[in-house]
């Protein structure tokens, strides 16, 4: 006999054998034995969650000889037939394939003929969202008032596809995601019957992939027995097959984007590709676990919005308590927006190399929760030199480590010098910085400090950031090998004006206070 895949051989036969969608059956089971069938019905939701096969066992049940107690008792000659898929009775259409006008007309023009066997005829339409404009408007009134003897059962995961007139002339059902627990009972139920050793955890971790289908669950569960047949299904091993992430691994990501640690996040990275894993997957489980952490931060009992253990709950909220919530948002926001792009993007890796680069070093980004995050990382400096009178140590260049020599003042004769190399200066400062300072005027300020002179609002009132103000100090330092003071003065036509304030405004001062409060 050839093989049967599992999501076939297991398929459910009875309401009793449906998993997950328990107010759907109850439903069907009393409309069957109180004889108040309908005439239409819709069945809605995502793949692999039973659509199909729920319309099969009620097209069983509507004509089974012996039923018992709502549920088609699989033994009669007609329910034998529906399951070896040879009764005239119930006929399948798929809608993706046969959407046309001819098709629906066929079907009009048999309901006119009384079942030569049994009770109903029942028309199973599946993806009926497929049918064309013309074909819907050709099943429209046979719908609408059918022969007592016909029942239309429609299958779609695109509900919002289905004109409404055809919606409201059917019982419409709405078959719900199936919870990871619910998936993780029926694999392990089938691993028993199948005599396949595993491991909870694993099947645990099949589930939460199979995104609450439990066709997908039994398509995953029957590749991991290809490769390790005759073998323990292990946790490991389910890892190794699907080309998945543990969540150990998002843990170690997360600390290392906290702690700004480049290099070894990159290697993380590395390492997950040599071992075949899939980096677009490995961005949206890091998401989903940057969100459960934000939930784990409200203290509430989330373990079921969550879909995790207990055990794994308590880690949550334990490594919830190390970020806080802006950070975490941050980071997700980032996430997302890298996952949208990588949906468009040839070289994959490198956009996410450049994006976990931009999550551990906030002073790349110019945007305002950026900027907000270095703050709190120097708010976090601060609070650790209160505590413990000791400064956090600061990574240190090799240009650095091999000069320890003082930085003088610079003279007034350098800043000259800056003055008239100062398009070369500038090349060395990130763009969009580079863009503003490179019109600006140089000069020297009476007090020997280096004036930037302005005559456009929007390059000064960018320049004002403390960290903007750092940079092009930095770079003149790097130039003349001495310390310097920048200051900045905007001169429009008509006269001197004053910057607009905006938000920069409001967090150059935050951060200037955090910086004064250090320095004394």
């Amino acid at each position: 006999m050839a093989y049967i895949a599992l999501y076939r051989k297991f398929r459910p036969s009875t309401f009793d054998d449906v998993k997950g969608q328990d107010a759907v059956v109850t439903t069907l089971r009393n409309q069957i034995r109180t004889g108040r069938v309908g005439h239409a019905y819709c069945f809605n939701g995502t793949r692999g969650t039973g659509k199909t096969s729920v319309a099969k066992i009620l097209a069983k049940a509507l004509n089974c000889e012996h039923p018992v107690d709502g549920n088609p008792c699989n033994e009669c000659a007609m329910c034998r037939a529906i399951n070896e898929g040879n009764s005239m009775n119930v006929i399948e259409l798929d809608a993706a394939s046969n959407n046309g006008v001819a098709n629906i007309r066929e079907i009009v023009d048999e309901v006119r003929y009384y079942p030569t066997e049994g009770k109903f005829k029942v028309y199973i339409i599946d993806e009926v969202h497929m049918l064309s404009t013309g074909a819907f408007n050709a099943l429209l009134k046979t719908l609408e008032e059918p022969p007592s003897y016909v029942v239309f059962i429609l299958a779609t995961t695109e509900v919002h596809a289905i004109p409404i007139t055809i919606l409201s002339r059917c019982q419409r059902y709405d078959f719900k995601r199936i919870r990871i627990e619910t998936i993780t009972e029926r694999l392990l139920e089938l691993c028993g019957k199948e005599e396949i050793a595993t491991e909870e955890k694993a099947m645990r971790y099949v589930a939460k992939l199979a995104d609450g289908s439990m066709r997908d669950a039994l398509s995953l569960l029957e590749r991991c027995v290809a490769c390790y047949f005759g073998q323990e299904l292990t946790y490991d091993r389910i890892l190794e097959v699907l080309g998945s992430v543990d969540v150990e691994v998002f843990a170690r990501a997360l600390r290392y984007m906290h702690e700004g640690k480049v290099p070894k996040l990159l290697s993380l990275l590395d390492e997950m590709t040599v071992a075949g894993r899939e980096l677009s997957r490995f961005v949206v489980d890091l998401t989903w676990y940057l969100r459960n952490l934000l939930l784990a931060q409200s203290g509430e009992d989330l373990s079921e919005a969550l879909e995790v253990s207990t055990e794994q709950m308590k880690l949550l909220a334990h490594e919830a308590k190390v970020y806080t919530q802006e950070e975490l948002m941050r980071y997700i926001t980032v996430l997302c927006d890298l996952t949208n792009r990588l949906r468009f993007e040839s070289q994959k890796r490198i956009l996410i190399e450049m994006s976990m680069v931009r999550l551990c070093h906030p002073e790349t980004d110019v945007n305002t929760d950026a900027v907000l995050e270095r703050i709190r990382r120097l708010e976090r400096e601060l609070q650790l030199v209160k505590r413990t009178g000791v400064a956090a140590p600061v990574a240190e260049s090799e240009e650095d480590t091999k000069s320890k020599e003082p930085i003088r003042i610079a003279m007034p004769e350098q800043l000259v010098e800056v003055v008239n190399n100062w398009d070369s200066i500038v090349r060395s400062i990130r763009y969009p910085l580079r863009m503003a300072v490179e019109i600006c005027t140089p000069s020297v300020a009476p007090n020997g400090n280096l004036l930037l002179v302005f005559s456009d609002n929007t390059d000064y009132t960018l320049v004002q950031s403390a960290d903007h103000i750092e940079q092009i100090e930095q770079a003149v330092e790097k130039a003349i090998k001495s310390k310097v003071t920048v200051e900045t003065r905007l001169v429009e036509e008509g006269g001197n004006q004053e910057p607009v304030v905006d938000i920069r405004d409001v967090i150059a001062n935050r951060l200037g206070n955090v910086l004064v409060e250090i320095t004394s």
